[in-house]
């Protein structure tokens, strides 16, 4: 009976993960049209296969910095690879605070420090071409902006080491070339890696996470 938040939901891929328990309500939230209405095939698809858990879904445009729900509205909020985006980072903060019921958990994740930097270092129009990432974040920092919020942070972990490589090939080439034939296959290798799932891949990426895992995963309650 959980109400999760997926906030910057982009193409629903954790607003549809977590359809998929059972009577649970999944809200995907962006700015971006475009990505609604992946999304929204994406948790149709799901409702035509029968792949979910019973409860519902719903998908919206909404501003993190003023998001449209009541206090306390949610049992989990995900935030993923969004606050590096945000100019208003405190209100942010603030806001994904405010929409979690007490006692519940918090999953923020961003881009970790070292392969970002790798990449702001590759290609000077690589943070803006990526949908506008305007900071690099240490852990310590952002875990003292919520632990001052009032969560307790509860632990950490590194995620997504294969697709640093992509990245980097990327600011190498042009990070808004779609011509180049090394990183157009090391993307379809990714999206096969992402559908099938290997036990191989999978893997080699827990080895090599905790080295260059491109994002940093922080686990929070409230």
């Amino acid at each position: 009976g959980y109400k999760i938040l997926d906030i910057g939901c982009g193409p629903g891929r954790h607003t549809c993960a977590a359809y998929t328990h059972k009577d649970v309500t999944a809200v995907g939230a962006d700015l971006c049209y475009k990505d609604l209405k992946e999304a929204e095939e994406r948790l149709l698809y799901h409702d035509e296969l029968g792949e979910h858990g019973g409860g519902s879904w719903g998908l919206l445009s909404a501003d993190i910095t003023k998001l449209p729900f009541a206090d306390g509205y949610f049992d989990i909020v995900i935030c993923s690879e969004v606050m590096e985006h945000i100019h208003d980072e405190s209100t942010a903060a603030a806001e994904l605070y405010r929409v979690l019921k007490p006692g519940h958990p918090m999953v923020i994740s961003v881009p970790r420090f070292f392969p970002e930097w790798v990449c702001w270092r590759l290609s000077d129009e690589y943070h803006m071409a990526n949908q506008g990432h305007i900071r690099i974040y240490r852990r310590k920092r952002l875990v003292a902006m919520f632990e001052n919020l009032g969560l307790h942070f509860t632990g950490h972990h590194y995620a997504h080491s294969l697709h640093a490589p992509y990245w980097w090939l990327k600011c190498l080439v042009g990070p808004t070339r779609e011509d180049s034939r090394p990183v157009n296959i090391y993307h379809r290798f990714l999206t096969w890696d992402i559908m099938q799932k290997p036990k191989l891949t999978h893997l080699l990426d827990q080895l090599l996470n905790p080295l260059f895992g491109k994002s940093l995963v922080l686990y929070f309650k409230k």
